[in-house]
């Protein structure tokens, strides 16, 4: 069925069809629904190629994706993408990735931007001082950041969660079990999450006159097998920490396996908290000692910012600027008392 044939069938003109299903104001809301119930029953698909000249609007959303030998995939941001996939599906707008090497990122953004290929973009793996932003700041197009910029003006739309917050609640809430010797698990030290989190810990200790060293400290990949290493690595100290926070439940994974191997008992010798990203194949709750974690879906993140940039393009909103969502601190048994010093 084509548009002309739809039109005749709803006795709508084609314009005013063409306008519901791209969501224009003027278009009631109840034609909208008639036009979309029809377009459910009929199987109608609109030619993306006509609709574009229509419009003027590429009916995409664009990111660049940076890739190059030993650049190594991450879990995590493919639970995010499939949020935006999730959400831009129910608007029928596809992705245009660009995949480009990782110091090429700001020059790879622009190209897309100009290409007439996208009508939003949206960027990752924010960093302090993030190169991009000026870049994004300069352009006319729409787009939304996933996490924030430490040192950077706070001056262009974002959805983040309070990193910090997060991991200074997390921080206190091994202080009152009586911990005093911690330990970090973080992400790449450049990055905005990390950072931010970083400093909640060290917030919270500083409450308590203490400090985080820094050979408990690590910045890594978050991988199972980074994850390992790290603990390892803090076992082996000569006053062994026995409070871990860790980035991510994937490090937390061979976080574990290094405490199970050295014959501790995690919640009991070692008590680890983990922020939870929801990773449908990680979940917190059925590793053999259900883990406390700060939670926060990515998932959910990648719905969000898909409606924001779709909306934005489609004349739907207005939307926030900016949005730092909280997480949600879920006690379980990984967590326990300070074990007592001999």
């Amino acid at each position: 069925m084509n548009l002309k044939q739809l039109s005749e069938m709803l006795g709508l003109s084609q314009t005013t069809v063409s306008r519901a299903l791209n969501g224009y104001p003027e278009v009631n809301e109840a034609t909208r629904e008639r036009v979309l119930q029809a377009v459910k029953e009929t199987g109608y698909r609109p030619n993306k190629a006509a609709q574009r000249l229509a419009t003027g609007k590429a009916g995409s959303i664009g990111l660049v994706m940076p890739t190059a030998p030993g650049h190594q995939s991450d879990v995590h941001f493919g639970e995010f993408l499939a949020g935006l996939g999730e959400e831009a599906v129910r608007h029928d707008f596809h992705f245009v990735i660009m995949p480009a090497d990782p110091d090429d990122e700001v020059a790879a953004l622009r190209r897309l931007a100009i290409s007439g290929n996208v009508d939003a973009l949206f960027v990752a793996y924010m960093r302090g001082h993030d190169p991009r932003l000026p870049m994004l700041k300069s352009l006319s197009m729409p787009y939304v950041v996933h996490g924030r910029s430490f040192g950077s003006e706070p001056d262009y739309p974002y959805l983040d969660i309070d990193n910090e917050g997060a991991f200074y609640d997390a921080t206190r809430l091994l202080l009152q079990l009586g911990h005093t010797r911690f330990a970090l698990m973080n992400g790449p030290m450049h990055l905005d999450f990390a950072i931010r989190r970083k400093n909640g810990v060290i917030s919270a200790l500083a409450e308590r006159g203490l400090a985080l060293h820094e050979d408990c400290i690590s910045h890594a990949l978050m991988t199972d097998e980074q994850g390992l290493l790290a603990m390892e690595h803090f076992l082996q100290l000569p006053a062994r920490p026995t409070a871990i926070l860790c980035a991510s439940t994937v490090l937390a994974l061979g976080a574990i396996r290094a405490v199970n191997q050295a014959g501790l008992r995690l919640g009991e010798d070692i008590s680890l908290i983990a922020h939870d990203d929801v990773l449908p194949l990680l979940k917190p709750e059925n590793f053999s000692v259900p883990l406390t974690t700060t939670r926060s879906s990515l998932r959910a993140a990648g719905v969000r910012i898909a409606q924001r940039l779709i909306g934005t393009v489609k004349q739907a909103g207005p939307f926030p600027e900016q949005e730092l969502w909280k997480t949600e601190l879920i006690v379980r048994a990984s967590t326990g008392p300070a074990p007592q010093q001999l």
